[in-house]
């Protein structure tokens, strides 16, 4: 999970658990988000890479710089 791109659908920012989708096992599969630094905004539509994992549907995300 963790290094993988995915694209944000709800947004992600101070005091807010925003929503990514993130293809796995063939699908696409929805994930709470969060921002790695938590002072970062990151709007929907935006391209992020996991860079922590917490089972079961959590991540931990930065933007990307594509």
């Amino acid at each position: 999970m963790v290094g993988k791109q995915g694209r944000v659908t709800g947004k992600i920012g101070p005091g807010l658990v925003g929503e990514v989708m993130i293809p796995i096992r063939g699908g696409v599969e929805a994930f709470y988000a969060h921002s790695v630094d938590p002072r970062d905004e990151i709007i929907v539509g935006s391209i992020i890479v996991v860079i922590e994992y917490h089972p079961p549907r959590t991540v931990y995300v930065a933007p990307t710089s594509i």
